[in-house]
């Protein structure tokens, strides 16, 4: 903990709530933008009064801006999900949620022994090879993949929610230190959720350093993600011998895919000519299946995370502590565990969490 005032964490208090300076300083009063920027910059601290404006604005304790530095995440070593659509604060508030998540992460790897990392690293290989490769590294053969959350926990992948409540905000992931982390908006239908936690394992496997970025990155990224989660032989085997929109929707439930993607793939492999892909596109647009999925299947949640605030709750630590011992508030954490966490964690405070081993079967 520092015991001076920490410039970063103000800037990155402002990016979580998307503010700009000037909107926080108008959110504050009696101060200007430049003035604002000023405290950011180093230039001098708030005082006690504009110190309590400032916490009270953002939702963060006082102390939370006498931390340490937190580990800054940039565009660059970051994969979104759908960055050409995200306006700049929505990117911004994605990654200071992507730093809290850092903290709260290394908090847990203290109290608990975590599943090691098994992500193969397949950068040059082609999608759909790479797939393949992974699939074969984790021992799923053609089965299909029953909870997608919960594969890449066991693999070491560390899932967070991303719960924006916006539709140009669906995922990303980053490398930190050696290890893979996922964010998911757990606002989205199972099916996008299961297709972006994929996509994510894309980026990770076939683009661990970087490049290729952009549109290519992104286009290797789904097709590795169709591949994994509906792999070419048991697609094949399983597939309607006539593929009307009934059919199909009754066949990705095998997948756990939106329609959509479903149709995509029997197009992508040969099962459907271009004019029968594009009649079933028309009718899934017509009836509102690309938003709101047929079917749907139900939510996946983390046996990670529930594992561990089980455990805290059973050794007397609730969720306010864990949000203390981290200086923000349980509405923050919340966000990062929100959808994930299918059990509550009341209890009243200890001061050491116990320590165990986490196995994920």
């Amino acid at each position: 903990m520092a015991n001076i005032f920490n410039t970063a964490r103000l800037a990155l208090a402002r990016r979580r709530r998307g503010m700009t300076k000037r909107e926080l300083a108008e959110a504050l009063g009696g101060i200007t933008a430049k003035a604002l920027g000023d405290f950011e910059g180093g230039m001098y601290s708030p005082d006690e009064s504009r110190m309590d404006a400032l916490a009270r604005v953002l939702g963060f304790p006082v102390e939370f801006f006498y931390r340490d530095d937190p580990e800054c995440l940039s565009d660059e070593s970051v994969s979104f999900r759908s960055m050409a659509s995200m306006k700049a604060g929505q990117r911004e508030a994605a990654l200071a949620a992507g730093e809290i998540a850092l903290e709260l992460a290394e908090w847990i790897g203290k109290q608990f022994d975590l599943p090691s990392v098994n992500v193969p690293d397949m950068r040059g290989a082609t999608p759909e090879a790479a797939a393949d490769a992974v699939r074969a590294a984790w021992g799923l053969g053609e089965k299909p993949v029953k909870s997608m959350i919960h594969l890449l926990e066991a693999h070491g992948v560390r899932v967070f929610s991303l719960s924006e409540k916006n539709d140009e905000v669906d995922a990303f992931s980053f490398w930190r230190g050696g290890t893979p982390y996922c964010f998911l908006n757990t606002m989205k239908s199972a099916e996008h959720s299961r297709m972006d936690g994929a996509h994510e394992l894309g980026h990770l496997v076939l683009h661990r350093h970087g490049p290729p970025s952009g549109r290519d990155a992104e286009n290797e990224a789904n097709e590795f993600a169709s591949a994994f989660l509906m792999p070419r032989a048991q697609t094949l085997a399983t597939a309607p011998r006539t593929p009307t929109l009934p059919a199909c929707i009754s066949h990705k439930h095998i997948f756990g895919t939106s329609v959509m993607a479903y149709v995509r793939r029997l197009h992508t492999l040969g099962m459907i000519s271009d004019w029968h892909y594009r009649s079933l596109c028309i009718q899934i647009t017509k009836l509102g299946y690309r938003r709101s999925e047929p079917e749907p299947a139900p939510h996946e949640s983390s046996k990670m995370l529930t594992k561990v605030f089980d455990a805290l709750r059973a050794g007397g630590m609730s969720k306010a502590d864990v949000a203390r011992a981290l200086n923000i508030y349980s509405a923050d954490l919340d966000a990062l565990v929100f959808g994930l966490v299918v059990t509550s964690v009341p209890g009243d405070g200890m001061k050491s969490p116990p320590r165990g081993a986490l196995k994920l079967v």
